[in-house]
């Protein structure tokens, strides 16, 4: 069993309030999911109103798999994040048995 966990921080300038910023991470998170098969929540900063923290996982028997799925994956927040800055990302690859 191969899993992937990809770790994506967002800015989200110009929001002030908390109900803003659930509207931003609703919208991109249900594309992520409408897209790919994988899971995606808020993992940190649930009481900062402009920035968020997305941990999204995939698990799949093949890891080159893995690995595409969440460069796919990445690249589809890079191109529809709405009002949201991509600070930063990783992606981190486990073989488990």
């Amino acid at each position: 069993m191969n899993i992937g966990a990809l770790r994506v921080r967002l800015r989200i300038p110009g929001n002030h309030s908390l109900k803003g910023k659930r509207m931003v991470l609703r919208s991109v998170t249900s594309r992520v999911k409408n897209k790919f098969n994988v899971s995606i929540a808020e993992i940190e900063d649930q009481d900062m109103w402009q920035v968020a923290t997305l941990g999204i996982t995939c698990v799949s028997n093949d890891s080159r798999h893995v690995n595409e799925t969440l460069s796919h994956v990445m690249n589809f927040i890079e191109a529809n994040r709405g009002d949201a800055e991509i600070l930063d990302y990783e992606i981190e690859l486990l073989n488990a048995l």
